[in-house]
């Protein structure tokens, strides 16, 4: 007999999780779509929306994962991708090859994404950026 996890059925309404504050990033609100626990820790998709005006940004990162996509569902972020700056906008999916180095600096006050990772436990690395990092947009009414 395998002991291998088998993966499950998951079924997610919005009444059966909700926003957190205890993700990755406090400028962010998190919503787990229970993937990870189906799974058995293979694949993590979340929803991401922006919690607060951004300040500084992610920083220069690169993640220890297989797999990462960024699907935009409102609003808009701006990336850099190594030296490329990068506009992802509602409707967009971006695949975020293993080990690229990012910085995710502006977004929109209705910024939501789903983040899908394999695996899981994937880990965040700071590095250093390979160029500066353009200004961001400030919020409407909301001092810059």
């Amino acid at each position: 007999m395998s002991t291998e996890f088998a993966t499950q059925f998951s079924h997610v309404r919005p009444q059966d999780t909700s926003y957190e504050d205890q993700g990755l990033r406090d400028f962010f609100l998190y919503r787990d779509l229970g993937i990870a626990q189906a799974t058995g820790g293979k694949v993590l998709a979340q929803l991401v929306k922006a919690n607060h005006a951004p300040e500084q940004g992610t920083g220069w990162h690169r993640h220890e994962a297989d797999f990462h996509i960024v699907i935009m569902l409102k609003g808009w972020a701006r990336f850099m991708y190594g030296d490329k700056e990068t506009l992802v906008a509602a409707g967009d999916c971006v695949h975020q090859a293993p080990g690229i180095v990012h910085y995710l600096f502006d977004y929109s006050d209705d910024m939501e994404y789903i983040e899908i990772v394999s695996p899981a436990d994937f880990k965040s690395i700071e590095v250093e950026g390979p160029c500066d990092v353009p200004a961001v947009t400030p919020w409407k009414g909301v001092a810059a």
